[in-house]
């Protein structure tokens, strides 16, 4: 279809199968498929295989009980969720908060993040089951507004594609040009510039702003995986994806994306309010940490110059913003 060719025209080659879908839940459920059907592919059929996951702690990927299942957000909510044997959670490579915080180096940063990939590749492909996927937000929502540092991504995909397994980017919530820099947040690197490196993802998702409001989002893969898929005789049907009127919203969102250059648009605003709020944290020191890019940032607050968060402070401002100015913060 013409919006198919439209969405896999942005992304790298050979990014060209688009599987639509009606939320990026689906997308990512869809994909861990894809993922799974791949790796059988390669293998002798062995009965009961375990198809091993790699995931990022505090990420979020889903409400589906397969996308929950590598949803580290939800497993720290309540008693529903518990993280499962086949999903293995490495820490989230956060620069301010995370387990090397304190390493100044953003070289040596993501080389100790990946090292607990390159580990976790080895264990899971050497225990008798096999490793299928590892899947990452290019940029990190719900953990807080999490970039990675340069070259992270770079050093656990090929550990991934060692292991023989695919790289799932999930870009539902920062596709489309919100980091401003880069149309993709897989592409990032935090120097602002797009990724030179010629990381491609295997699997890329895409949701919320693909239809602007409508129930539409998507799945781009290449087509040795697709064919995979195809191969093992279950076909892939869903009622309302791809339907014309969602497909309109998705065509006339890409038009719009385009013509008023909304990428640049998110890093010059996105830039402007960065440099607003280190203005007020040089008089706050209740803001510990501005990080993020183009319409993707994250204002942390902490007390008194410390990581501990200033939650009742953080509370208070977020419903002093919704009641007084009429603005939604999360």
């Amino acid at each position: 279809s013409l919006l198919a060719k439209k969405l896999s025209d942005l992304l790298p080659e050979p990014l060209d199968v688009v599987f639509f879908v009606n939320s990026g839940s689906e997308a990512n459920d869809l994909a861990l498929r894809l993922a799974r059907a791949y790796k059988d592919s390669k293998l002798p059929y062995r009965p009961n295989t375990q198809h091993n996951i790699i995931t990022i702690d505090h990420a979020y990927h889903g409400h589906t009980l397969a996308t929950l299942d590598v949803s580290p957000y939800k497993h720290r909510q309540g008693t529903e969720m518990r993280c499962p044997d086949y999903v293995r959670r490495v820490p989230y490579p956060d620069l301010y908060r995370g387990t090397h915080s304190g390493t100044s180096d953003e070289e040596e940063a993501a080389q100790k993040y990946a090292s607990y990939v390159e580990t976790a590749c080895e264990e899971l492909s050497s225990d008798g089951n096999s490793l299928s996927a590892f899947i990452m937000e290019g940029g990190m929502s719900v953990a807080g507004v999490i970039l990675s540092p340069r070259s992270y991504v770079k050093r656990c995909v090929e550990a991934i594609h060692k292991a023989g397994a695919v790289y799932i980017a999930d870009e539902v919530q920062t596709g489309f040009g919100r980091l401003g820099s880069c149309m993709w947040a897989f592409q990032y690197s935090n120097d602002g510039e797009v990724d030179e490196d010629g990381i491609v993802p295997d699997i890329v998702t895409v949701g919320k702003p693909f239809g602007n409001g409508m129930p539409l989002a998507a799945v781009v893969t290449n087509r040795r995986i697709a064919s995979a898929f195809e191969s093992l005789g279950v076909e892939y049907f869903n009622t309302f994806a791809g339907n014309p009127v969602c497909c309109a919203s998705g065509l006339a969102m890409l038009d719009v994306l385009s013509k008023e250059r909304l990428q640049q648009n998110a890093l010059t605003v996105g830039n402007y309010l960065i440099e607003l709020f280190r203005d007020v944290q040089s008089r706050h020191p209740i803001i510990g940490c501005i990080r993020g890019s183009g319409l993707f940032i994250g204002v942390e607050l902490v007390k008194d110059g410390s990581l501990e968060p200033a939650t009742k402070e953080t509370s208070f401002m977020c419903s002093t913003l919704k009641v007084k100015y009429q603005v939604l913060t999360s």
